[in-house]
C-alpha cells in the first residue's frame, strides 16, 4: 500500500479534486479517479467523492494499493537496447514484434520480454504492474520505442508526448516517389467511414494531424523519405502517405498492389522509427536516440538499384 498526503491550499479553491491531486502527487489522473471511486481518498477520516470541495487546510490522504501483477508470463527474448537507466529504457523494436498482448497475439510480445528484462522494476501506472510504454509502434513497424520504468517517469514522458515536446522522426520507403522533394501533409485523420478497422484522411471530422517529409533518396520506382510527425494519430504516416499517392512500400492495409514486390523480398511495411528526441524525466537532459536502419531497408534499395527497369 502506498500512502500520500496533500494539504489543500487557497490556490486550489474551485479546482477539480482529481486534477489537483494528479498534479501534486505521483499518480495519474485516471488512477486518482479510480481511487476516488473506491473510497481511498479521504479528509478527516471521511471518504471524498470526485465532486467534493475541500477547503484550505484540509489534509487529504490517498491510499493506493500496490500494483496488480500483469497476467503475462515473462519471456526471455533478445532486446536491442539503445539506452537504459533507472528511469527509462529505449529499445530498437524489431519488425514483427507485437507490443501489447491482444487477441491472437498473447505470446511473444514486447511486454513479456520487458517483464523478463526488468524483473519487477516497471511502471505501475493505473494500478497494473506493466512496462510503461508511453507510445506504440505497429507490429510491422520497427525502431525506437521508449519505456518508463517508474510512475514518475511515465507521467513526465506522457506529458511530453501530449504537449508535442518530443521529436519523432521516421524513415520509410514509398512507391511511387512523392511529386515534391519536401512538404507537409495536414489532412485530418479519423476512422474510415465504411471500413471501421482502418483509419482515413478525412475532409470533415477526424483529428488534426501533421506530417513533414523530405526525400532522402529518389529512385525511379520508389523513394526513401525522412518523416517528422507533429501529432501521434493512429497509423498517421501510413494514412498520410497513402492519401498523398505515395503509400509505404509493403503496407498491406493502405498500400497498393505492386507486382514486383515479391521479387524484392518485402515482407512488411518498410517504416522505421529512426530518431526519438525527449527530455530525461529526472535530470532534464535533452536526449536523442537513433535506431539504425534495418537490413530490409538496405536489401530493398539494393533490389531497386540492380533492377531499375520495369
Amino acid at each position: 500500500m502506498n500512502s500520500y498526503t496533500y494539504i489543500w491550499t487557497v490556490a486550489d479553491h474551485r479546482q477539480r479534486l482529481d486534477k489537483v491531486l494528479a498534479a501534486r502527487l505521483a499518480l495519474s489522473r485516471t488512477r486518482v479517479q479510480e481511487l476516488l471511486r473506491s473510497g481511498r481518498v479521504a479528509a478527516g477520516g471521511a471518504a471524498l467523492a470526485a465532486k467534493s470541495k475541500p477547503v484550505a487546510g484540509d489534509v487529504i490522504t490517498v491510499s493506493a494499493p500496490a500494483p496488480r501483477p500483469l497476467r503475462v508470463t515473462p519471456l526471455a527474448m533478445p532486446l536491442d537496447i539503445l539506452f537504459e537507466d533507472e528511469q527509462l529504457l529505449v529499445i530498437n523494436k524489431a519488425p514483427g514484434v507485437v507490443v501489447h498482448p491482444a487477441a491472437g497475439h498473447r505470446d511473444g510480445t514486447l511486454v513479456a520480454a520487458l517483464l523478463f528484462h526488468c524483473r519487477g522494476q516497471l511502471s505501475g501506472i493505473n494500478g497494473v504492474e506493466r512496462p510503461g510504454i508511453v507510445h506504440r509502434l505497429d507490429q510491422d513497424t520497427s525502431g525506437a520505442l521508449v519505456v518508463a520504468k517508474t510512475d514518475a517517469a511515465h507521467r513526465h514522458l506522457a506529458a511530453q508526448f501530449k504537449a508535442r515536446e518530443t521529436g519523432k522522426y521516421y524513415a520509410a520507403w514509398v512507391s511511387p516517389p512523392p511529386s515534391a522533394p519536401v512538404g507537409s501533409w495536414t489532412a485530418n485523420i479519423g476512422r474510415h467511414p465504411v471500413h471501421r478497422q482502418r483509419m482515413a484522411a478525412l475532409t470533415a471530422g477526424g483529428r488534426t494531424a501533421r506530417t513533414d517529409f523530405r526525400v532522402v533518396k529518389k529512385l525511379p520506382r520508389a523513394a526513401l523519405l525522412e518523416l517528422c510527425i507533429h501529432t501521434g494519430r493512429t497509423h498517421q504516416i501510413r494514412v498520410h502517405c497513402a492519401s498523398a499517392g505515395c503509400p509505404v512500400v509493403g503496407d498491406r492495409v493502405y498500400g497498393r498492389n505492386i507486382p514486383w514486390l515479391a521479387d524484392a523480398g518485402v515482407t512488411r511495411q518498410l517504416l522505421h522509427a529512426r530518431r526519438l528526441l525527449l527530455t530525461h524525466p529526472v535530470d532534464g537532459r535533452r536526449l536523442e536516440f537513433v535506431a539504425p536502419l534495418p537490413a530490409d531497408f538496405a536489401e530493398f534499395e539494393k533490389f531497386l538499384t540492380t533492377n531499375e527497369t520495369g
